[in-house]
């Protein structure tokens, strides 16, 4: 029995009874998951690459009116 074995028997001890049903439920889970995905070797022309950074990208695709600041007239009674 390895090391880490020991550690999660150790720890499954103290669990009370609902949480230990749920670490079972999750082994279940993880056994079922590993099954249906079956090892395939990662082909480095299957890798995409992550897209960079795109600051920047939306430059001069709007424009900020001059008067951006300024007050709107329909707030004028209430100022």
């Amino acid at each position: 029995m390895t090391a880490a074995t020991k550690n999660i028997i150790d720890k499954l001890e103290t669990l009370p009874k609902s949480m230990v049903n749920e670490v079972e439920d999750f082994i279940d889970f993880l056994k079922a998951k590993h099954a249906k995905q079956p090892e395939k070797s990662i082909n480095q022309d299957d890798l995409v690459e992550e897209p960079k950074g795109l600051y920047g990208a939306a430059k001069g695709l709007f424009i900020i009116p001059k008067d951006f600041n300024e007050p709107l007239e329909d707030l004028k009674d209430y100022m």
